[in-house]
């Protein structure tokens, strides 16, 4: 792989976006992470070097304007080519319906915003060179509802990515630039810290294990390995996907 091809995890200093960019990595692309959290990108990007990859890291806050833009000049700027492109921020604190602040709200869609034009400055790039794959990072929650976590502005955002994923592979398959998306369901990541204190996650999230048919959470490794391949030349004929990668939730109620 050229050294000379990108890959940008957008969210890529922790969860099923790092463990992604370290696949990538390994693979021979230089990753370009973001995050908000400048010690959180240099743990990640240790991690990265570790494994023996090229990394670059970017402060970015997906909820500040003016840091979106200065990231997105930089996209505009970039010689080399955007080969992969992976949406993974996200944020999750179960509210209920008629508790929900604006704020609450905010937090959610205005990732969706952030995401957007991001992607659109990527797929600038990708044209340019001819070709690119996308994944975002979707979820089981934008299908169904589950009533011990109700997150009705979380799966709005999560849907929305849904659709802008299979309306992007329909406007983008000209380009030679592929576009899908996992949909996971409870999955061991930093990202319940919101609600659960970090070093109880593991521990905390046992009690889901039933409520896959597999009998157990996913790991950040399964979601990964899915977005790997939805990535890579092996799915060369496949656009506008979204992979449920939930241990069989979707499959019917358990």
């Amino acid at each position: 792989m050229s050294e000379q091809n990108l890959a940008l995890i957008v969210g890529g200093s922790s969860g099923i976006g790092l463990e992604t960019a370290r696949r990538l990595a390994k693979n021979g692309s230089t990753v370009l992470i973001t995050g908000r959290d400048e010690e959180k990108l240099k743990r990640a990007a240790a991690l990265i070097k570790e494994d023996g990859g090229s990394v670059e890291t970017y402060i970015v806050s997906l909820y500040e304007p003016e840091e979106v833009s200065k990231f997105l000049l930089k996209i505009s700027e970039e010689g080399r080519h955007i080969k992969y492109l992976v949406n993974a921020a996200g944020y999750f604190k179960p509210v209920s319906f008629l508790e929900h602040k604006e704020q609450d709200y905010d937090q959610q869609i205005d990732l969706n915003k952030s995401f957007f034009f991001i992607t659109q400055a990527a797929v600038v790039n990708m044209k340019e060179h001819g070709a690119g794959s996308i994944v975002n990072i979707g979820s089981m929650w934008a299908h169904q509802s589950v009533k011990a976590t109700p997150s009705s502005a979380y799966s709005m955002q999560k849907a929305g990515l849904h659709s802008l994923t299979q309306h992007l592979a329909m406007e983008l398959a000209d380009y030679g630039i592929r576009v899908n998306a996992v949909a996971p369901a409870v999955v061991v990541t930093s990202i319940y810290k919101s609600f659960i204190e970090e070093d109880k996650i593991e521990e905390s999230l046992q009690d889901f294990n039933s409520f896959h048919p597999i009998g157990r959470v996913g790991r950040t490794k399964d979601v990964a390995d899915s977005v790997e391949f939805l990535l890579s030349e092996k799915a060369s004929w496949i656009t506008g996907e979204i992979l449920n990668v939930d241990g069989g939730v979707m499959a019917g109620r358990n």
